[in-house]
């Protein structure tokens, strides 16, 4: 029972990291490939300030929130204005920076050895030790972030984000501050990578920064483009499809090194099949809400 409570917590750290990417990649347009150095800011400063200096866990997660949203801020003023393969490789290049800061400032993140001993969260005097407990906690913050999420991309806010998707230009044509709603989306995206990161951190109780490496963020776009960009629903599907699909490979017994480049194949193979196949993702913006309108409207017919 205990591996299914860990599976559905790790699911719900990927949805949050899923749908905050699509804010910025799906419903914004943007290339970004340095979202996992939000995830790392949000974990290691939720850490550090439990740890080190003995905040509550909601400060902590306060604080990773915050920090990670700043780092968004700071990289979105020089780089919004490129476009592309540009903000890809600039936001690659975000990625690595805070990943060799996390390696080499030994003094504050201890390097290599990573932190060890995080406490677990503490609310009303309650401790979530428990693996079923934790599960609890990450579905609540979970289903929280994801309701804000829909929001935002529900409301005029989002709307503009999509306008600025589809033509940027026209867009400015229409008095939109393409560049600011741009900066707003980057740091929404990684302030809610800052979430995941504290309850990832605070579960796991150990980071180190071989858990922020680039594979992470293939795996989130991964996650992403196999559910549908633009859509959050098909975040939500595609984390838990992604989180999943590689367990069955446990049971076989091969060497660690081939295990990991084997689940790396696969997602190679699944991103290229679905960019050639489908596009869209599994639920492309828009469908599912159509499908169920299209459902509604039969059931009203036929009972009427």
């Amino acid at each position: 029972m205990g591996y299914f409570e860990h599976l559905g917590i790790l699911i719900c750290i990927y949805v949050i990291l899923s749908a905050s990417l699509n804010i910025i990649l799906g419903f914004t347009g943007m290339l970004n490939l340095g979202h996992v150095a939000f995830f790392g800011i949000g974990a290691y400063t939720s850490a550090l300030l439990a740890k080190v200096l003995g905040f509550s866990w909601l400060a902590s997660l306060a604080g990773g929130v915050v920090l990670a949203g700043v780092a968004g801020l700071l990289i979105g003023i020089p780089c919004l204005r490129l476009r592309g393969d540009y903000l890809a490789i600039a936001t690659l290049g975000f990625g690595e920076i805070v990943r060799s800061l996390m390696k080499n400032w030994s003094s504050l993140t201890r390097g290599p050895l990573g932190i060890p001993g995080i406490p677990k969260p503490e609310l009303f005097g309650f401790r979530f030790t428990d693996t079923q407990d934790f599960l609890i906690l990450a579905i609540v913050v979970t289903s929280i972030v994801v309701f804000l999420i829909h929001r935002i991309v529900h409301s005029p806010f989002g709307r503009v984000l999509r306008a600025i998707r589809e033509d940027e230009i026209a867009a400015q044509s229409l008095g939109k501050n393409v560049v600011r709603y741009k900066l707003f989306a980057l740091t929404i995206g990684a302030a809610f990578a800052g979430v995941a990161g504290s309850l990832y951190a605070h579960y796991i109780t150990f980071i180190d920064p071989t858990t922020f490496s680039f594979f992470e963020t293939v795996l989130m776009v991964a996650m992403v483009v196999l559910g549908g960009m633009g859509s959050l629903a098909g975040s939500i599907i595609g984390a838990i499809i992604l989180v999943i699909l590689p367990e069955p490979l446990r049971f076989i017994k091969l060497p660690t090194d081939i295990m990991a480049a084997l689940r790396d194949i696969i997602y190679s193979v699944i991103l290229i099949l679905m960019m050639h196949f489908r596009p869209n993702g599994l639920v492309s913006e828009g469908s599912l809400r159509k499908k169920i309108l299209h459902w509604w409207h039969r059931v009203r017919g036929v009972s009427a």
